[in-house]
């Protein structure tokens, strides 16, 4: 995964809000990476409306 890649959200790992769930099969932008859990990488994207937050990677598919 790379900056600047559209990806789609295809999964959630844990229970999430009502306004993330909402965003599932939604295509946004990779924005960059952040350290979580003091051993993986985040992968923050950015949605259309310019929402933006962190997903794990098995929780994206990277757009062709």
């Amino acid at each position: 995964m790379e900056i600047g890649q559209k990806v789609r959200l295809r999964r959630l790992r844990d229970r999430s809000p009502q306004n993330l769930v909402q965003r599932l099969g939604q295509v946004g932008e990779i924005q960059g990476f952040k350290l979580v859990d003091g051993k993986g990488i985040g992968v923050i994207v950015q949605f259309e409306d310019k929402y933006s937050t962190w997903f794990f990677e098995d929780e994206l598919q990277v757009m062709a």
